[in-house]
């Protein structure tokens, strides 16, 4: 069976795919890539289903060995990748010879690239999923982020090499925002009008101690409306929880499951990929967007995935 062999594993790299989902209930949050598109389009221009499980890697590449080859592809942000010292491109698929060594560096562009292989990562699932689960030490290989010495096996292949890139015109239409929509939340009618009105008339930096459990930002105070102090609740991926101090945390795959934050706003689902995205200091806004026009964005998104112009030969 084919191998990885970790020689460097980056500052923050996991096994991650399509994430878990129904265990809300049980208090298990998704996982899954922060930046579900790119595992998407990644896992298909190898030749995979679209939820094989793959590499998450976050600001900072790992270098990897491929003793007996493998079929790859690089999606997501730029990481400045070579492979055996030649320049790799996203969004391409590679045949990698036995031996050969993959060097990913520091992101140029956005969080997270993604390293996916033909016959995807073998890891024992864990409630249906073979994503790491950080928070609680589940999932992915041995419940972790990858460390050096490392070796993660690689699935049974079927077929041959089949080269494959996407169209720079439709990935131009899928490109990550910094003007995240979002539908009103829970208890946003407990917010005056004035705090709405900042809230989507600011501009949000992306604080340093952001992670896959939520995004901190820092940015204009909200005032709490009546539901400042509320029962714990549900809660979902992409909510903006207005804490305490007033500063918005939107809550991502490694969320709780619950919360007592009045929530004023939710990212849509057709804009959660973008907030795989951001880094720290990234600045964003809000926009606000009717539930028809949600649904409708998450539907061409989809038909876009779908497109038969999405790779080119």
């Amino acid at each position: 069976m084919s191998v990885i062999q970790v020689q460097s594993p980056g500052l923050l790299t996991t096994v991650q795919d399509l994430g878990r989902e129904g265990f809300g209930p049980l208090g298990v949050s998704p996982s899954g890539a922060a930046d579900p598109i790119s595992l998407r389009l990644g896992n298909r221009l190898v030749g995979n289903a679209e939820g094989a499980a793959a590499l998450e890697m976050t600001l900072l590449g790992g270098t990897f060995v491929f003793p007996h080859g493998a079929i790859l592809a690089l999606t997501g942000s730029d990481f400045a990748a070579t492979l055996d010292g030649t320049p790799l491109e996203n969004w391409t698929s590679v045949e990698v010879k036995p031996g050969q060594t993959l060097r990913a560096g520091a992101t140029r562009s956005g969080a997270r690239s993604y390293l996916c292989v033909l016959g995807g990562i073998v890891a024992k699932p864990f409630l249906g999923s073979a994503s790491t689960h950080l928070l609680s030490g589940l999932g992915g290989h041995e419940g972790r982020a990858l460390r050096k010495g490392d070796v993660l096996r690689i699935g049974p292949v079927t077929g041959s090499f089949r080269k494959r890139a996407a169209s720079e015109r439709l990935l131009e239409r899928l490109s990550p925002r910094k003007v995240l929509r979002v539908t009103p939340g829970p208890q946003s009618a407990s917010f005056s009008q004035k705090s709405q009105r900042l809230f989507y008339e600011s501009t949000y930096r992306v604080a340093e101690e952001s992670n896959r459990m939520g995004l901190r930002l820092e940015g204009p105070s909200i005032a709490q409306g009546s539901s400042g102090e509320m029962i714990t609740e549900g809660v979902s991926i992409g909510a903006v929880q207005i804490t305490a101090g007033g500063l918005p945390i939107v809550l991502f795959v490694e969320q709780q499951t619950t919360g007592g934050y009045a929530k004023i706003a939710n990212v849509i689902s057709g804009d959660l990929h973008s907030l795989g995205q951001l880094r720290p200091r990234d600045e964003i806004r809000f926009e606000r967007v009717d539930w028809d026009t949600a649904r409708a964005l998450l539907l061409e998104q989809e038909q876009l995935l779908t497109s038969p112009d999405l790779f080119v030969l």
